[in-house]
């Protein structure tokens, strides 16, 4: 029985400017390391998984393989010309609760869009893209799903020799804010407009104008930003080609979840800068969202009498986000309706575990249970703050609860998904299985609690990799 996947593309269906069609180039070996069966029950994926579809040697029936073409600004500069460079859409399914899906493989080999690259994934970010977002699918954060990681049976060459692997990445759609870049640089109108129809019919359809999707991607954005925050997660590479119009995490390179709390931590080793830090990324989001208003003016009868609202609509970003972050960080607090003043209480707190370089995820877990003193390094300051923290909670109906089911006990910390790729690499899948295991549920304590452990001395680490 063969795999039986129920196609319906609509992208395909747009302007042949918009994408490429070719085929996946296959692999020598394919073998399949990891398959996501309750997702493929959810997209009406019948038969069994076949390594041969997922690696790319084999098309299935209804598929329509294409690299998407888009821009995109990388750390502040503009690339016209980016596009998936080893990556296609498959193609779509509209999946068991009635939702458009893209199926999308990733590692899969060049494209017109690959820039003398090779197109390949080596099995390290693979493991670490299908782990990573699995987690915070489990952690209630929107973002693309994996389906599938298969081995290639081929050799990678990056700075050494490594195990070739392709992911199969399913999402609300690829839809960056690079997409609209890529028309409106060019004045491509035309173009510009079957993406924005696509785009609005797909993510916003009772948007009546590009103010109304601004608004709506804007608003998708500031509550995702909002969670990472909440959760230590540093995407890492905010390009605007990295910034999903459906409001979803998208493209796991350097990203990682902090251990010991600092506002300014990075782990991408391309971020030299910080510009991308912790602390930045509710910066950052208006800066992108200025880029997508920039393309979408141009599809305005009058684009120099648009942009007062546009431009107020990015303007007001910031104050947008900062709600979400307090309602993000009194949850965290158990406060379930947070007033103003509330800031002040989460800010202090941050600032005492900054001070003492508390874990933050361990911290904040452990604030229901009252050991929280055992993270912070200033025992009378964290008393005083703790009896302020009380009084609030003392109008709160069941602070408890909402805490527990706000702050995880386990996250994919990165020497964990370290050593599960060294593991892999070594052709021990364990450790990656454990680790899924325990992610799975991640409000709940890991049967092995070394999983929530922060890592020693020798385990930190310091820098994340784009591994492309």
């Amino acid at each position: 029985m063969h795999v039986n996947i129920p196609f319906d593309n609509s992208f395909a269906r747009l302007p042949a400017t918009l994408f490429t069609r070719l085929d996946p180039t296959p692999v020598a070996a394919p073998r399949l390391l990891a398959w996501n069966t309750a997702l493929a029950e959810e997209l009406g994926i019948a038969g069994p998984p076949d390594a041969a579809v997922f690696a790319g040697n084999t098309v299935p029936d209804g598929a329509a393989p294409l690299a998407q073409a888009y821009a995109g600004h990388q750390f502040g500069g503009f690339s016209p010309s980016l596009g998936d460079g080893r990556a296609l859409l498959l193609g779509e399914v509209v999946d068991r609760h009635g939702h458009r899906r893209d199926i999308q493989l990733k590692g899969s080999g060049p494209t017109p869009y690959s820039r003398a690259g090779d197109g390949r994934a080596w099995l390290g970010p693979v493991l670490r893209e299908y782990t990573v977002s699995e987690a915070m699918h489990a952690l209630g954060v929107p973002t693309t799903r994996a389906l599938a990681a298969v081995a290639t049976g081929e050799v990678i060459r990056r700075e050494t020799d490594l195990p070739g692997a392709v992911l199969t990445r399913v999402a609300a759609s690829h839809l960056r804010v690079g997409h609209f870049e890529y028309f409106a640089a060019r004045g491509d109108k035309e173009s510009l407009q079957a993406l924005y129809d696509h785009a609005v019919a797909r993510h916003d359809p009772e948007a009546a104008n590009p103010l109304d999707f601004l608004n709506g991607v804007i608003a998708r954005q500031s509550r995702l930003v909002a969670q990472w925050m909440g959760l230590g997660f540093i995407h890492g590479v905010m390009n605007t080609d990295n910034t999903s119009i459906s409001g979803e995490t998208i493209d796991y390179g350097p990203c990682a979840f902090m251990d010991a709390y600092h506002p300014d931590t990075v782990f991408s080793s391309i971020d030299r800068h910080g510009r991308y830090a912790w602390s930045n990324q509710p910066r950052i989001l208006p800066w992108n969202m200025a880029k997508l208003a920039s393309a979408l003016l141009l599809l305005m009868p009058d684009p120099e009498a648009a942009i007062p609202a546009f431009t107020e609509a990015v303007h007001a970003m910031p104050d947008r986000i900062e709600a979400e972050r307090l309602r993000v960080f009194a949850a965290k607090i158990g406060i379930t309706t947070p007033r103003p003043e509330d800031g002040a209480l989460i800010d202090d707190l941050l600032t005492l575990m900054q001070a003492g370089a508390s874990d933050f995820t361990n911290t904040f877990r452990a604030l229901p249970g009252n050991d929280a003193k055992d993270q912070i390094a200033d025992r009378e300051a964290f008393l005083d703050w703790t009896a302020r923290w009380h009084d609030r909670l003392a109008e709160e109906p069941d602070p408890h609860s909402l805490m527990m089911r706000t702050n995880p006990a386990v996250i994919p910390r990165n020497h964990r998904v370290e050593q599960m790729i060294a593991a892999a690499v070594e052709g021990d899948m364990t450790p990656f299985e454990t680790l899924a295991a325990a992610l799975a549920t991640p409000y709940d304590a890991p049967a092995d609690d070394t999983l929530a452990a922060p890592p020693a001395q020798h385990e930190v680490v310091t820098a994340t990799f784009c591994g492309t």
